[in-house]
């Protein structure tokens, strides 16, 4: 039997990459753990107490439950309304890019990845204010819409792949329009689906900006909005807001390990179709 070589460059680069994310892990587990004095005497030392005290202290300044029930909830229907919606209007764009009319919604859709955010955030903190939408349900909706632009070009391309004999098929057994989405595309969809929810559940779990400037009132502050509680004037008190950083990643990174097998199924069986 031949013995495999080892390709050491590529080895190398996969251990630096490693020490690259492991690196400022190591930082925040540690300075979460230490006390104001031991950081500011080294802080790239291992703490010579576990300090978990500040994992509570943590908890009650930023009202943690409170502000992760936001954040589940908000980022659950995203992701839920998300799949749905904008894989509903990429089939319709999809199936009629031979019409004017989809063909230039398509380009209009696509075109709005390419508008800077700040260039319209004034006139959106306006228009939220005026159609009382400056509350959970709002930014629900913001996120759905601004995320459409990048998922429907996602959709749109994975939908051409599918075979258009399906659907015809599904139709002379009696299927409409609904049933031919419902029964035979959206399960095709199942690997683009995982790679849009892990986007939107992502970037809505983790997003300051758009619940700075919508969220009114301070009881739907999310995870992030609570962690700027540590900053201050005068100073910020590190050793808790590393506490708080690590409490608000810690719900993603038990997703992905209970998640990562549907995940990796789901790109396998894209990059085979």
């Amino acid at each position: 039997m031949l013995k495999q070589k080892t390709n050491w460059p590529v080895t190398i680069l996969i251990a630096l990459g490693s020490l690259f994310i492991l690196f400022p892990l190591y930082i925040a587990v540690s300075i979460a753990l230490k006390t104001p004095d031991e950081m500011a005497q080294s802080v790239l030392s291992l703490p010579t107490g576990l300090h978990f005290e500040n994992f509570a202290k943590a908890i009650e300044a930023t009202n943690f439950f409170a502000a992760f029930k936001n954040s589940a909830l908000i980022t659950v229907v995203t992701v839920v309304f998300t799949i749905l919606t904008n894989s509903m209007v990429a089939f319709a764009i999809a199936r009629n890019m031979d019409k004017k009319f989809f063909k230039g919604l398509y380009y209009y859709f696509v075109s709005a990845m390419f508008i800077p955010f700040p260039i319209i955030m004034l006139p959106l903190v306006k228009q939220t204010a005026a159609f009382g939408m400056d509350n959970q349900g709002g930014l629900i909706f913001l996120y759905i819409v601004y995320g459409a632009a990048l998922n429907i070009f996602i959709y749109a391309g994975y939908i051409r792949s599918i075979p258009k004999e399906l659907e015809e098929a599904a139709i002379v057994d009696g299927c409409g329009t609904w049933g031919v989405f419902w029964k035979v595309i959206f399960p095709l969809l199942t690997p683009i689906n995982a790679t849009v929810g892990i986007l939107t559940c992502l970037w809505a779990w983790n997003d300051f900006m758009l619940p700075l400037i919508i969220l009114n009132d301070p009881a739907d502050a999310t995870l992030p909005l609570v962690q700027y509680i540590f900053q201050s004037e005068f100073g910020t008190d590190f050793n808790l807001a590393f506490a708080s950083y690590l409490l608000a990643l810690s719900p993603m990174v038990i997703v992905y390990i209970f998640a990562q097998k549907w995940i990796i199924g789901g790109v396998v069986k894209g990059a085979i179709k």
